[in-house]
Parts: structure tokens; sequence; C-alpha cells
């Protein structure tokens, strides 16, 4: 779909595309009242704002969509081929990073009670192992910001895939 498109779906469609970028209705909804957009990055500077800050609710609701940092959502649903797309581009990896984020990501469930969460579109495996143990010595209130920072980082480059 490209942005001319976008703008003139109906209400209820124009929702239906936003879903996969983020669930959080609220959010989907700021950015479809405020059509016409005139370039796509528009749509992204709003994507990066709207709707903040999210609840506790959102967050999680968003998050349930998610799969964990490098494993594969087999389902075909729209927000599981996103993510296949984005986590591909992270490349193979050796298996000790492999075996490393794998632990990672039990450990910050367990400390966080939720998957963790990042835009994993232009980094490396290196590099999400370090943001996964820089994380890990965050409180639970300044990782549930960044949560929410990744979330609208990763909804602003769907957009982007989906209309451009």
């Amino acid at each position: 779909m490209i942005l001319t498109e976008f703008n003139e779906l109906s209400r209820d469609a124009a929702l239906s595309t936003l879903r996969p970028a983020l669930d959080i209705p609220r959010w989907q909804e700021e950015i479809v009242d405020a059509r016409p957009f005139t370039s796509v990055q528009s749509v992204q500077e709003l994507a990066l704002t709207a709707a903040q800050p999210f609840t506790e609710t959102e967050i999680d609701r968003a998050l349930a969509h998610h799969p964990k940092i490098g494993e594969r959502d087999g389902s075909e649903s729209a927000e599981a081929r996103l993510s296949r797309t984005e986590q591909a581009s992270l490349g193979s990896t050796s298996d000790d990073d492999a075996e490393r984020l794998k632990q990672g990501n039990r450990d910050y469930e367990e400390r966080f009670g939720h998957v963790f969460l990042i835009r994993a579109a232009g980094r490396s495996h290196p590099e999400i192992l370090a943001e996964l143990t820089r994380r890990m010595k965050n409180d639970p209130q300044s990782e549930r910001a960044e949560v929410a920072e990744q979330l609208r980082d990763i909804a602003a480059l769907r957009i982007e895939g989906m209309l451009s």
C-alpha cells in the first residue's frame, strides 16, 4: 500500500492497516484521525509521539504480539510475519550467542515479567546482547519506559514498510 491509498481508506480499514504495526487502539486512532499525511516520514513522526504515554495495559497488549528475540513465531498473523522479517535481518548467530540470548530472555522475563523487546532491524546479535545486559540493570519503571520507546521505534519502521 502507498501513502495515498492509506489516506483514502475508511477509518476502520485504516485502523486495521495500522494494527500489525502496534496493537494499541488509542495510538492507531490518533494516527488515523490525523490523515491525510503528505509523507511517510510525517506518519512515522506522529507514530513516535502519538498516545504518550502508553498505559501499562496498552504496553501489555502490544507485548502480547511480540515473540522472544531470537525465536521465530511460526503463526501466520501479520505481526508474526513482520517480526520474522525484522529478525531475519540479524542473520545467523554463533551457538554461544544464541545460548546467551536464550538465557538472557529467560532472565529478563523472570525479572520483568514479559518478553525482552528491542528493535531488531539494523542491529547485530552482539548489539542486542549488550542492550539486554544493560537493560537488566534497569529498575522496572525505567524498563517500562524503554519498552514503550522500543514499541514506538518498531511501529515507525513497520509503518515505513507498509506505506512505502
